[in-house]
């Protein structure tokens, strides 16, 4: 199974360039399921067929769906947004109300993940292509499972055991119908082993790839820049860059000074993601709707049928590891293009808090570095290492050097 999610800033060509590549996967043999998360869906305008819900064959090899989260939702959620629209009306807020309300933020791009990892179990597919929201939806969309994951295993737990004592107490006092049932927690909980299997299936660089879009324009690429970085924060590898819409070179003036202009501005893609391949596609004179104009979409990348393979194993990386060093150890997190007053770490507690110009991951460590406390950190431009030294109150007198893991690196725990 392989999984290529395509993102980019909005009007890039980032359906079209998911499109193509479903398309010439599909004809290259690969059973291929091509799906759009983006709540604005124009998967059925680029392929020029009708989409659902429901993964639909629209070629040989290639079905294609667009995700309805609403209807996922509420089949979903429903025992837990019973319980607050009761809640809420008891408190005298109409029932219309009450359930705008409880359609949580961002529960849409959460549903939207769980339907990815749900159709990737089914084992129909051979390869997910998947259409997201433009860039900052993007990255909502794949901190969700880690972020959310790390609240329910720490907070609901403990709010069970609590709802479990008081509830005798509560029903005695006539306020049992103000205590959450199991049910309720029993769906918190099963959302939780649900995001944890997102997180799992989305950041495995052999099954998973990002692939950005983005034209050779001064704002898209470094919107295109910190997009990659923020995707290294979360553990998520980009294996190729597409720059789409690119000129010709011309004899008028007009266009000869558009084609300098984004040459320079290719160059500087090229050196920004030095080590990945970046595609390039011609500005084309129409727009590519329907199979025909996309194949010739898939030409432009992968070269003529059967071309190159548009989704080979990504090589190993390891965006995050801790080794030993001297008489502690260090962990190394890949943080590629990010300014070095963007960067920073924070240790709290047993996770350690990294935030990159605004987007912020939170690990949990590994329990080697819970008995350590830090020592320093650096950043150099590209990877971020923070070294911890053993805390002397918690290493038996011998001190870490026998117990200390092998040399072949490890990643770090996740939460």
């Amino acid at each position: 199974m392989r999984i290529l999610l395509f993102t980019g800033k909005g009007g890039v060509g980032k359906t079209t360039t998911a499109s193509a590549t479903a398309l010439r996967l599909a004809d290259r043999g690969v059973k291929t399921l091509l799906l759009s998360t983006d709540a604005a869906h124009s998967l059925g305008d680029a392929l020029a067929v009708p989409l659902t819900d429901a993964p639909t064959e629209v070629a040989p090899s290639l079905w294609a769906a667009q995700l309805d989260t609403q209807g996922r939702f509420e089949a979903a959620w429903r025992d837990v947004q019973s319980f607050l629209v009761d809640m809420l009306a008891r408190g005298g807020v109409d029932v219309v109300t009450a359930e705008e309300l409880t359609v949580l933020p961002g529960v849409d791009e959460v549903l939207a993940l769980l339907a990815v990892r749900e159709l990737a179990r089914t084992g129909d597919w051979d390869a997910l292509v998947v259409d997201c929201a433009p860039t900052a939806e993007t990255l909502r969309l794949l901190a969700l499972p880690e972020a959310l994951n790390w609240y329910l295993e720490r907070v609901f737990p403990a709010q069970r055991t609590i709802a479990r004592s008081v509830r005798p107490l509560a029903a005695l006092l006539g306020r049992g119908d103000t205590i959450p049932p199991d049910g309720v927690f029993d769906a918190l909980l099963r959302l939780s082993d649900d995001l944890a299997g997102v997180r799992e299936l989305l950041g495995d660089p052999e099954v998973t790839s990002v692939r950005l879009v983005l034209t050779p324009e001064s704002v898209v690429v470094a919107e295109a820049r910190r997009t990659f970085t923020a995707l290294a924060l979360y553990g998520y590898a980009v294996d190729v860059v597409v720059a789409n819409r690119v000129f010709p070179a011309g004899d008028d003036p007009w266009r000869r000074q558009w084609a300098t202009a984004q040459q320079a501005q290719l160059a500087d893609v090229r050196e920004s993601f030095a080590g990945l391949p970046v595609l390039e596609l011609p500005y084309r004179p129409a727009e590519p709707v329907g199979a025909v104009a996309l194949r010739e979409v898939a030409d432009g990348l992968y070269g003529a049928l059967p071309g190159a393979d548009p989704a080979p194993a990504s090589p190993a990386r390891d965006l995050l590891r801790v080794e030993p060093e001297g008489d502690g150890f260090v962990l190394r997190m890949s943080l590629p293009l990010a300014g070095r007053a963007d960067v920073d770490a924070v240790r709290a507690g047993d996770d350690l808090v990294v935030t990159v110009a605004g987007h912020r991951r939170v690990l949990s460590l590994p329990s080697v570095l819970r008995r350590c406390v830090v020592s320093g950190g650096s950043y150099d431009g590209a990877q971020l290492q923070v070294r911890f030294r053993p805390d002397p109150e918690l290493w038996p007198a011998e001190g870490p050097a026998r117990r200390r893991p092998s040399p072949r690196p490890r990643p770090a725990t996740e939460p």
